[in-house]
């Protein structure tokens, strides 16, 4: 992660309470300010001269006049230079223009009146990351942490941006001591050993949370992973077998397990492996997928196990992605079994109703099955969403001359050709219509005429 999305990361997540806090603490600071109280020195009203600079530098600031805001604010300081809100500001308002050593100095003498303050702090930060000053972020960081452990995730991150290793992961063990383990230090600790090269530190780490918590089968799956990455695969079909062992019903087992068997050559349980990933709703839909593109590969390569594909995918449910029906829907396309690539690709449109190019094999499988009826009605459902696809205006004339409808035919085929850009093949395609439709509308002129323009092209082909 670099320093940009460790800046947007920590902005992302306190942007509400920043928001919060142009309201909060101006009113908590005027809170003090006794406004009935006759002035005592030769300035005059102080006070509401103070208000009036404050609320307009909020006002010119919330409408990005951020220049003008810190004119505001800088009259504040000249009024009263005691309040560490007025810095806060000027801090803000400095980094929004980019200036950031002014927005430093001027968050430092926040931080210097109010050090625990979180938002002070985080504004501080923000400065040195957009500057790319990542140890003075840290620093900061280190700081906030010390107030806020909240921000300890943030400093990790923060360790590994700036290739201080050994820190981040002495602070990702704490942290996963003290609060379990998350998806998102698993990432930055695996972004260290793969920089540092330490895969048998990596190894170890999961081998002690297997054996420390020996119900989390995902601890399993990660060293399994590791052992397979190090070309380890007996370590790995090892691991694989404890977890079976430990887990007799486990399904996310069979995810590692398939591919070991297909390499041992032991087919009937790499199939049953396979089957019983595919069939399972605790499986996500993208690892599904992915086994579920290896068993094809593998029917394709061995056609006598089409049945235990066909097993496999009979009982597939409407939580599958629509990418399972669109590989089994290519499968069968290139097998030849148009009516069962289309029932797939039919699927999986319904999943992902805006897939052109699922869209245009469901009509070419439609016009070659001769389902014309369905396949005009689809084209003229598709024009709507995609009316400069000249595809779509052929397929739905080559259903308008099959259903003996030439005049709506040609209509549709003429439009279609303006949507034509340096495709000959497809042009010729259209003229043969368009000399179909006007045949069997009588007129032999156009017919005529849309024959020789298919001829030209083909003879220039």
């Amino acid at each position: 992660m670099g320093f940009v999305e460790s800046l947007m990361r920590i902005k992302k997540s306190h942007k509400a309470i920043f928001i919060l806090s142009l309201v909060i603490l101006p009113f908590s600071m005027f809170a003090q300010v006794d406004f009935n109280k006759t002035p005592t020195d030769d300035l005059g009203n102080n006070e509401d001269e103070f208000q009036e600079y404050f609320f307009e530098a909020l006002k010119q600031s919330g409408i990005e006049n951020y220049d003008k805001a810190v004119i505001a604010l800088q009259k504040c300081v000249q009024l009263d230079n005691t309040k560490p809100v007025i810095y806060f500001e000027l801090g803000k308002n400095y980094n929004q223009l980019k200036n950031f050593g002014a927005a430093e100095d001027a968050l430092k003498k926040a931080v210097d009146m109010e050090p625990s303050n979180e938002w002070f702090l985080d504004e501080l930060c923000q400065a040195y990351l957009q500057q790319g000053d990542t140890k003075k972020a840290i620093k900061t960081i280190e700081q906030l942490v010390e107030y806020h452990p909240k921000y300890s995730n943030d400093l990790a991150a923060l360790y590994v941006d700036a290739k201080e290793y050994k820190d981040a992961l002495k602070l990702l063990d704490k942290l996963d001591e003290e609060q379990g383990y998350t998806p998102e230090r698993d990432r930055l600790r695996n972004e260290v050993y793969a920089a540092t090269g330490q895969k048998k530190k990596q190894i170890k780490n999961l081998e002690e949370r297997v054996a420390d918590n020996p119900e989390d089968e995902g601890n399993y799956l990660k060293l399994i992973y590791r052992y397979s990455e190090n070309n380890d695969k007996d370590m790995a079909f090892e691991t694989a077998q404890k977890l079976l062992e430990a887990h007799p019903e486990s399904k996310l087992v069979h995810l590692a397990l398939y591919k070991f068997y297909l390499e041992r050559n032991e087919t009937e349980k790499a199939l049953e492996s396979m089957k019983i990933v595919v069939q399972s709703p605790q499986i996500n839909p993208k690892s599904k997928m992915m086994v579920l593109s290896d068993f094809v590969k593998f029917v394709d390569a061995h056609p006598e196990y089409e049945p235990e594909l066909v097993e496999a995918t009979s009982i597939l449910s409407d939580n599958e992605s629509p990418e399972t029906f669109n590989d089994l829907g290519q499968y069968y396309l290139k097998k030849g079994d148009k009516e069962k690539a289309l029932k797939y690709f039919e699927e999986g449109l319904k999943k992902d109703p805006n897939n052109f190019m699922v869209q245009k094999n469901i009509l070419l499988l439609q016009i070659d099955l001769k389902k014309y009826e369905e396949a005009k009605s689809n084209a003229e459902e598709a024009l709507l969403r995609y009316p400069a696809q000249p595809i779509l205006y052929l397929i739905h004339g080559v259903s308008l001359n099959e259903l003996k409808q030439a005049k709506k035919a040609a209509e549709t085929l003429e439009i279609g050709l303006d949507y034509i850009i340096d495709d000959p093949k497809m042009e010729q395609d259209f003229y043969k219509q368009l000399n179909l439709a006007y045949t069997l509308l009588n007129n032999t002129t156009k017919a005529k005429a849309f024959l020789e323009k298919a001829k030209q092209l083909e003879s220039t082909n």
